[in-house]
């Protein structure tokens, strides 16, 4: 459907409790301008309604209010902070949340994805047969791999590659962002780790390249995962780009502008560091 004059999207939402867990707690939102994934922790009942709290939150400052603001985004992940620890002091346990998530802000004059992530759930990038991870995991995992402790090949088998270090709720709820161009005939995948725990990226690429439409390509990534054990909950949020955003160039190559990591509470102020980013192979 056609959500604003310049910009023609078509998004679709599955979830899944999976075949272990007893509750999903999982969260996902799907409405103009803003898509996101979050994953709650804390058990049953508070998992699930942290997530929700955190969905609720950038419902009421960036869902339907026309093209989003990087301010908007900061209100929104603000207020979840805040309605997540809400949550987390009625509990014995705690509670808290990962959020991965898009929104479509306008940049210099040109519509453009503000990606933003608290966590381990994911956003990809999907263009013609090639898929790239336009996240970075917030993981005891991914944080060794940095280093150089351990291996990218070692990280799937690793035990405590899920360990969160960042979430909503938690001392330390840093957002990362970027700013990507809005590119025609892009796919961009958003998930919870239900998904990549038990699905590979060539598996996910090759369920997004035969999928047809949004909604046909988070089911089937959903029963993807169900068929691999299921052993978390499964949610898949898949936005495509129908029109309104620019042609991709030959080469395959645009940019990427990295925000400044900012805490959940405070501004996302730009850098104005621009990053070469590969695209489509080439």
């Amino acid at each position: 459907m056609t959500i604003a004059p310049s910009v023609t999207l078509a998004s679709a939402i599955a979830t899944d409790v999976g075949l272990v867990r007893r509750a999903n707690e999982d969260s996902a939102l799907a409405e103009w301008p803003v898509f996101l994934v979050a994953d709650g922790m804390g058990g049953y009942e508070a998992g699930d309604r942290a997530s929700r709290a955190v969905v609720e939150a950038f419902r009421r400052h960036v869902a339907g209010h026309g093209i989003a603001t990087v301010a908007a985004v900061r209100d929104a992940l603000a207020a979840a902070s805040q309605d997540v620890a809400a949550v987390a002091a009625q509990t014995d346990r705690g509670a808290g949340s990962t959020v991965t998530g898009l929104a479509l802000v306008e940049d210099e004059g040109q519509p453009a994805w503000l990606v933003f992530n608290v966590g381990d759930s994911r956003v990809y990038r999907h263009h013609g047969t090639e898929l790239e991870q336009l996240t970075v995991d917030h993981s005891l995992g991914q944080e060794l791999v940095d280093s150089g402790a351990l291996q990218p090949e070692e990280l799937q088998t690793f035990e405590r590659r899920n360990v969160i270090t960042r979430a909503i709720g938690a001392p330390d709820s840093t957002a990362d962002s970027w700013l990507f161009p809005v590119v025609n005939g892009e796919r961009l995948m958003l998930c919870s780790d239900g998904l990549t725990s038990e699905v590979t990226d060539e598996g996910i690429r090759a369920t997004l390249t035969m999928s047809g439409r949004p909604e046909s390509a988070a089911q089937a990534l959903v029963q993807r995962a169900r068929q691999a054990g299921g052993r978390d909950n499964i949610t898949v949020v898949v936005v495509d780009v129908i029109s309104g955003g620019i042609d991709e160039g030959g080469d395959g190559t645009t940019s990427v502008r990295r925000l400044g990591g900012e805490d959940a509470s405070a501004d996302l102020v730009d850098d104005e560091t621009t990053i070469p980013v590969r695209r489509g192979g080439a």
